[in-house]
């Protein structure tokens, strides 16, 4: 997506929670790493975002700004260039950053009808998606294999540097226990 984006002038921007920082990933701080990923790959930082910059540095200590400056920019920003927003694994952000987020990407999917925004979740978030990203979902249902995730087992399994380290018993355990433990999930 990436590769395509760049030959077609788009921005890309990639969000991915991970459940063990959960408590540092706000949503102001998650989408000013998003603002920062798509502002990186333009030519030229625009100048309010650019000041809005330098007036926060001059702030007694220096400070990341607001969640309403950072949504103002990404609106600014995504208005002018199409954007493709992914942000991965939402189920795993902390609960109390749901609401703000999701609020805040309608927003600037309001302000930027060219803007999309692409989430991965378990399936309970997907009604608090519908929720506050109303008119502008489509839901796909994806679960894993069987066939597939031995295949990739094997694979995975066929790069270990250390063969020796396990034996044939060993493998089919693996083959046999991950497959069914995975499909649980």
């Amino acid at each position: 997506m990436c590769d395509q984006a760049r030959e077609r002038n788009v921005a890309v921007a990639c969000f991915y929670f991970d459940f063990a920082v959960q408590k540092e990933q706000s949503s102001a701080s998650i989408l000013g790493a998003i603002l920062k990923q798509v502002v990186g790959g333009l030519d030229e930082v625009p100048g309010t975002i650019a000041q809005a910059y330098k007036d926060q540095k001059k702030v007694l200590g220096g400070r990341r700004p607001t969640l309403a400056d950072v949504v103002k920019m990404l609106q600014k920003v995504s208005s002018e260039k199409r954007t493709f927003i992914c942000i991965d694994a939402l189920d795993e952000c902390d609960v109390g950053h749901h609401v703000k987020l999701l609020s805040s990407l309608n927003q600037i999917l309001q302000e930027s009808p060219g803007t999309r925004i692409f989430v991965t979740g378990r399936p309970h978030i997907q009604v608090e998606i519908g929720r506050h990203l109303p008119a502008r979902v489509r839901s796909v249902s994806v679960t894993s294999r069987r066939d597939d995730i031995i295949c990739y087992l094997r694979a995975r399994l066929g790069e270990d540097t250390t063969p020796d380290a396990r034996d044939t018993s060993l493998e089919a355990d693996i083959l046999k226990k991950i497959p069914q433990d995975i499909s649980q999930m």
